[in-house]
């Protein structure tokens, strides 16, 4: 083929539209590290509504693994996801919902499913939405933690049933504290925490602190960094490549792996425009009755402290397609990191 004409070709096949299956952004293979990607990383694009399409696609990214919810709990399925995961060298845990009301049956049809296709365990949460916006009085609140404690009553026999551990994420909900108290309360080999390194940020807890109190509980984790600025209601959040934040990495992964060394380091790089946490306002304060000033003047001045001079990072008014270019170099950015900077290269465990 001629010089020119190979050039041609060259640009016709960048403009033939996506292969199903694979991403958009094609390139070299990077290194495998032993990092995996939550689903939540990715909340919009195609390859999440597919378990299998996501562990391929994560798979090309680097990943060692996933955190994904089913998309299916047919048994030939589970079967070839299963086979998939152990081809690539991956690993799978499973997203589910805690059990609602009387009924158990779906939560353990789920968690059959997570044991069937090999996963290493299960992450959930008690609130999809955050404290300070969900509730508006003390009284909602403390129907939210009777509630919460009869969901995960009922979860734990399941559990047990099938030897599957499930790690409760603090989502925004319970302080490292309360969380703690929680996991007491309901003592069990089969219930952990989903350490998530930078939520508590937005309930004022240290982010040290919370990872000190949670790490020995650590059934799996969601890992990232984080950004804050101030804003006149409180101070904004935003997750952020590794490395570009405020949470010192390399001291969590040693103290993650030194409590609980089983559990995975899995990459929840959401790309948003930042949270509003709005704790100097009378509502956000009206589910902490016991929360004394220090909490909000420790995390001001950390707030004060390490606002970065530009804005944090936004997304509004991107269209589709350049905002998932962002969410994949976000996550390659992350997962460079953590291979390069964080010694997450695999196989490590």
């Amino acid at each position: 083929m001629k010089r020119r004409n190979f050039i041609k070709a060259l640009a016709a096949a960048a403009c033939l539209p996506p292969v199903a299956g694979r991403h958009l952004f094609r390139s070299e293979p990077p290194p495998r590290t032993s990092m995996g990607v939550v689903q939540y990383s990715f909340p919009d694009s195609p390859h999440s509504r597919s378990t299998y399409d996501f562990l391929e696609y994560c798979s090309s990214l680097g990943a060692g693994g996933i955190q994904v919810g089913l998309d299916s709990l047919d048994a030939g399925y589970l079967d070839k996801l299963r086979r998939r995961t152990a081809e690539l060298g991956m690993y799978l845990e499973v997203i589910v919902s805690l059990p609602q009301g009387d009924n158990s049956a779906d939560f353990e049809r789920r968690v059959a499913a997570a044991q069937h296709a090999g996963a290493l365990c299960l992450r959930s949460a008690c609130l999809n939405g955050r404290r300070y916006e969900n509730f508006s009085s003390l009284d909602q609140w403390k129907n939210f933690v009777t509630e919460s404690h009869q969901r995960i009553a009922q979860a734990i026999p399941i559990l047990k049933k099938h030897r599957m551990p499930l790690g409760l994420e603090n989502h925004k909900d319970w302080t490292a504290n309360e969380m703690v108290t929680l996991l007491e309360r309901h003592a069990s080999e089969w219930l952990g925490v989903c350490l998530d390194i930078g939520n508590n940020i937005s309930l004022l807890d240290d982010p040290v602190d919370v990872v000190g109190k949670l790490a020995p509980y650590a059934v799996t984790t969601h890992f990232k960094d984080m950004a804050v600025k101030d804003y006149p209601e409180g101070f904004l959040l935003s997750e952020v490549p590794l490395g570009q934040g405020i949470l010192d990495l390399s001291w969590i992964v040693n103290r993650i792996r030194k409590a609980s060394p089983r559990a995975r380091l899995n990459l929840e790089m959401i790309t948003r425009d930042p949270l509003k946490v709005p704790c100097l306002t009378g509502k956000y304060w009206v589910t902490f009755p016991e929360r004394k000033g220090l909490y909000l003047d420790r995390t001001l001045v950390l707030v004060r402290e390490h606002s970065p001079r530009e804005p944090l990072p936004h997304i509004s008014g991107l269209e589709e397609l350049a905002r998932r270019r962002q969410e994949e170099d976000n996550v390659k950015q992350c997962l460079a990191y953590a291979g390069e900077k964080l010694g997450l290269r695999s196989p490590s465990y």
